[in-house]
């Protein structure tokens, strides 16, 4: 999948400021609500879901990227919102190489599409995997230039 395509430029976050890791979740939970991305009522689930993934195995990767994700029931296509952390301290997401995260990609999939899961994980990673592509995201000034960049790196990798 194209990662503009599954992200409209609204459904990113530039100068993303969450506490922790937990209200990362929470900021871009309410972000697909508010964007009317996710239906309110199935919210909570969601991100009990997203939170049970993350307790039971840290989704901090690799060069400053984050996937909190889950597969869940009653979504129809998958769901993303992205939150670009601005400042150069980044963001505690116990990643595997013990940096700090600078993206945080939220992910909700339907249960039954395993395949598309694992299929837009190698996806995001293929493109978020590009120092430049991960230097201009942080660098982006708003969400529309970020946009920008993800479409570029889709195109740099096809």
């Amino acid at each position: 999948m194209r990662l503009s395509e599954l992200f409209r430029a609204e459904d990113l976050i530039v100068g993303f400021q969450p506490a922790d890791k937990w209200d990362a979740i929470k900021r871009l939970m309410d972000h697909l609500v508010a964007r009317g991305r996710l239906p309110a009522h199935l919210r909570a689930g969601i991100e009990e879901a997203v939170c049970a993934r993350e307790r039971s195995m840290s989704t901090g990767m690799e060069q400053g990227i984050a996937i909190p994700h889950a597969s869940v029931d009653g979504v129809e296509g998958v769901l993303a919102a992205m939150g670009i952390v601005g400042d150069g301290a980044g963001l505690a997401f116990d990643a595997i190489d013990g940096r700090p995260s600078r993206i945080v990609v939220l992910l909700v999939i339907p249960r039954a599409q395993k395949l598309l899961h694992i299929r837009t994980l190698a996806d995001i990673a293929r493109v978020l995997s590009k120092d430049s592509v991960r230097d201009q995201l942080v660098a982006a000034g708003d969400a529309q230039k970020a946009w920008d960049v993800l479409h570029e790196g889709d195109a740099a990798r096809r």
